[in-house]
């Protein structure tokens, strides 16, 4: 039988660099639950910004920690960065002191070192949205919710990522697709997407949606 890796770890080293950097010699484990902890703050904060002015795109990316001695530096890579960032200075600080603030608050709850550390969130804007894997499954998870025909959603996400000029798209989602009693799958693919060359840069998202007939699976793979 054969077995599936997951195409950004199989390429770590070539095209992919790791998201966290870190070294510890004895409590891994501990800084792994601690990687954890800030990455899930930092979606739920964005969850609550998100409700809170009626957006539908969380619109993170990808989200990098870089651990010292004495600094914890977080980069934020979002997409739509008008959850952040205003018009206005004063209010871009709010929400920034306000994150820094609750990731802080996270800290010290869990009782960890990191308690000691200064840490340093900036966040970075991502100028084509729709190259993003996670963008193109949010997309399509929120068409899922509203109960818009599967095949017209695959369509429409793949115009939106050949319009971010990539080199080929593919899409495949599972569950109990429109309400069938069985589970089963539907994909789409547009272009090359070479998942065997190491050299090809191939950006994967895996994304879980809850709807009103149970989660649905969806796998999206963009070769960029």
């Amino acid at each position: 039988m054969g077995n599936k890796i997951n195409p950004l770890g199989f390429r770590l080293g070539f095209t992919q660099n790791h998201y966290s950097l870190w070294f510890e010699e004895g409590d891994y484990s501990e800084d792994l639950r601690e990687d954890e902890r800030i990455y899930n703050c930092i979606e739920n904060y964005v969850k609550y910004i998100k409700s809170s002015i009626n957006s539908s795109y969380g619109g993170i990316t990808r989200i990098e920690i870089l651990k010292q001695t004495k600094l914890i530096s977080v980069n934020i890579y979002i997409a739509f960065v008008d959850l952040f960032i205003d018009k206005k200075a004063p209010r871009k600080e709010e929400k920034m002191k306000e994150l820094r603030k609750e990731v802080q608050k996270m800290l010290v709850q869990s009782m960890l070192n990191s308690v000691n550390r200064e840490l340093v969130i900036s966040i970075e804007k991502v100028d084509t949205p729709y190259r993003e894997p996670k963008i193109i499954a949010e997309y399509i998870a929120l068409q899922l919710k509203e109960r818009v025909e599967i095949r017209k959603i695959m369509k429409k996400a793949i115009q939106l990522a050949e319009k971010a000029n990539v080199e080929g798209v593919k899409i495949k989602i599972k569950g109990r697709l429109n309400g069938i009693e069985r589970a089963r799958k539907e994909s789409a693919m547009k272009g090359r997407v070479p998942l065997q060359t190491l050299r090809a840069k191939i950006d994967y998202c895996y994304y879980a949606v809850q709807t009103v007939y149970g989660v649905l699976g969806i796998k999206i793979w963009i070769f960029v």
